[in-house]
């Protein structure tokens, strides 16, 4: 299968257009949404296409001239995120992997959708949250400490209740929300959160 079909971008796309594409086709075939196993085939789809293209993009790029008076690049440049399994690498996509520390393990990724954009990606380390406004320009990664958390919940939505909404208040009191959370991933941030919050 072409990848460039498979993400919807023409070929030659920037790695910029690649990693939107990725953000874009990930939310839509989530296993999170549901959907079964044709779901999980096309978000695998999703996954190979847009690794093949970004390595093919990197390797274009890695070719050309090197610009005078720069130092080439030092070999072996570990991948952000290497010590994430490569799912995960995927599916945060390169502008969350670029906000981990060194280490961080992040034990789950889903589409959410927050007052400040309707299309996020929010990720649960063993530390903090960290979410990607997708359609935003500027400030499109944030991040929330769990020591900085006073208080967590969540409830489904109705009339269905196929969508949670997650709700956090800061220490400060400062109040974030995030929407149409799967039940199971809304559960499971509470849990981590509220876990990390309890007197040790």
């Amino acid at each position: 299968m072409d990848p460039h079909a498979v993400l919807g971008v023409a070929p030659g796309a920037s790695a910029a257009d690649l990693a939107s594409a990725y953000r874009r086709e990930a939310k839509r075939w989530h296993p999170d949404r549901g959907g079964g196993d044709d779901t999980q085939r096309r978000m695998a789809a999703v996954n190979a296409a847009y690794e093949e293209l970004r390595r093919g993009s990197a390797a274009t790029q890695g070719a050309g001239a090197q610009p005078a008076g720069q130092a080439p690049a030092p070999p072996h440049t570990p991948q952000a995120g290497h010590w994430l399994a490569d799912r995960t690498r995927w599916a945060l996509g390169p502008e969350l992997l670029g906000a981990l520390e060194e280490g961080e393990p992040v034990h789950l990724v889903t589409p959410v959708a927050t007052w400040a954009s309707p299309r996020s990606l929010l990720a649960l380390t063993d530390r903090r949250l960290l979410w990607l406004h997708d359609d935003a320009i500027m400030g499109r990664v944030r991040s929330l400490r769990f020591r900085d958390v006073e208080q967590v919940t969540h409830r489904l939505r109705r009339p269905r209740r196929r969508w949670a909404v997650l709700r956090l208040r800061t220490r400060a009191g400062r109040r974030v929300s995030f929407g149409e959370v799967p039940p199971g991933a809304a559960a499971t941030i509470e849990r981590h959160v509220a876990g990390a919050l309890a007197p040790r």
